[in-house]
């Protein structure tokens, strides 16, 4: 192999190398620059996480006592009202001595069916809230990956453009070598016909 060619090939090894590295670099580069933004996230949603459940949780006190206040007693009645509607004897004495009385329905009936609806409340809030913080970390997640994605993008198009550089720059080298080659042996073929017809070469 001639000398010209192992150096023009060794010419384009170091150039493509060169730019490699220098892609290397730059993603390093970008994903140092990514990766606080990702650690922001984290913090932030672990932050508004923990003020969410300082919000919920007085709210949440505050609905178990106004069920067991307003809420039990309503249900009581509505109980009540249905067994007297449903109960086939309506004369049976236990119902009668219940009516005449007036005694209220026992505490842990009323208790327990405060506490049935507080469970209610208290899961329907906490279904909500989390579906909003579900909500907003993804909001996050999506804005990382579309940055990350726009970085990626970016890296290949410069990649795919040192590229063509790197092979534009290899064929222009080549034509030149080609050309100054050429013009190497048309000069040695015109300085030995010069010397054949015994005539100095130009």
């Amino acid at each position: 192999m001639p000398i010209t060619s192992k150096r023009r090939k060794a010419r384009k090894e170091a150039e493509l190398t060169l730019a490699l590295a220098r892609l290397q670099d730059l993603a390093r580069e970008q994903a140092d620059r990514l990766g606080p933004y990702a650690d922001q996230a984290r913090d932030q949603a672990a932050v508004k996480l923990f003020q969410a459940r300082g919000w919920t949780a007085p709210r949440l006190e505050t609905a178990a006592l106004r069920v067991e206040d307003t809420v039990a007693p309503r249900v009581a009645g509505m109980l009540n009202a249905a067994a007297h509607r449903v109960d086939p004897y309506p004369g049976r004495r236990g119902m009668r001595l219940l009516r005449t009385s007036k005694r209220r329905v026992p505490r842990g009936a009323l208790v327990g069916g405060a506490a049935v609806i507080g469970g209610l409340l208290v899961y329907s809030l906490v279904r909500m809230r989390q579906a909003s913080q579900d909500a907003e970390w993804q909001e996050h997640l999506d804005q990382a990956r579309d940055q990350v994605r726009e970085t990626r993008e970016n890296l290949e198009e410069r990649a795919s453009a040192t590229t063509s550089k790197a092979k534009e720059a290899a064929k222009e080298t080549a034509r030149t070598a080609k050309g100054k080659s050429k013009e190497t042996v048309r000069t040695a073929t015109g300085e030995n016909h010069a010397r054949e017809n015994g005539q100095p070469g130009h």
